[in-house]
């Protein structure tokens, strides 16, 4: 494999009373980056951080911090996040007409951070197509949205390998997230359909040993 593939922990899965302490744990198991899920219990039936957290959360690490916008009007909050320091926003196909997503992405862009589009399982893989030349990243969601714990969808493989031959033809570079019940029977099949980011939530901080669980995902990523 001659790309580089990201673990990328999802703080939803974390225990909210230790989660400074857990990030450190995964971070000694070799966590590259942070994902962080904003659900406004319109788009998605639940609750879950708002930007006082991120803003909160950003002195602990170092690391990337990638927020990811399960909301009905992400033009409402991107702001906020980027202002407590997230690194990345991704929004969601399915929130709002092409137009206004579009200048979405380019005002998250503009505003200093990495702008990615996420995509939910019932959504046509071809719907991100529009989008590729305004961002960097593209999530495909391999369970519903809303909760973490859920088991992994299998027809996602194929649209992982659908949406990568996508972004392929747009452009090489942009990365591809996977998310939603990855654990570490998922990651060579997902590695070789196209992933290089994986987003593992229960899989890390559900486990006895947060940091050698990170390390048996690198040692399976390859690294």
């Amino acid at each position: 494999m001659n790309r580089p593939i990201i673990l990328e922990p999802s703080l939803l899965a974390a225990d909210p009373g230790r989660m400074a302490e857990q990030m450190a744990a995964a971070e000694r198991g070799g966590a590259s980056e942070w994902h962080f899920d904003v659900m406004d219990g319109h788009f998605v039936p639940n609750l879950s951080f708002g930007p006082h957290v991120c803003k909160g959360l950003r002195p602990y690490t170092s690391l990337p911090i990638n927020v990811h916008l399960m909301v009905e009007e992400p033009w409402y909050y991107f702001e906020d996040f980027i202002e407590s320091g997230a690194t990345s926003v991704i929004i969601h196909a399915e929130t709002g007409v092409p137009e206004e997503l579009a200048v979405t992405l380019k005002v998250i862009r503009d505003g200093g951070a990495i702008p990615g589009i996420a995509i939910n399982p019932l959504t046509n893989v071809e719907e991100v197509a529009q989008y590729l030349p305004l961002v960097d990243r593209v999530l495909l969601m391999s369970v519903n949205p809303g909760f973490g714990g859920q088991a992994f969808i299998p027809q996602s493989i194929e649209r992982l390998k659908q949406l990568r031959k996508l972004a392929n033809e747009e452009n090489p570079a942009i990365q591809i997230q996977l998310d939603g019940g990855v654990t570490l029977a998922q990651v060579k099949p997902a590695i070789e359909a196209g992933a290089d980011i994986l987003i593992a939530g229960n899989a890390v901080f559900g486990a006895p040993d947060i940091a050698e669980r990170c390390r048996e995902f690198i040692r399976e990523m390859g690294g």
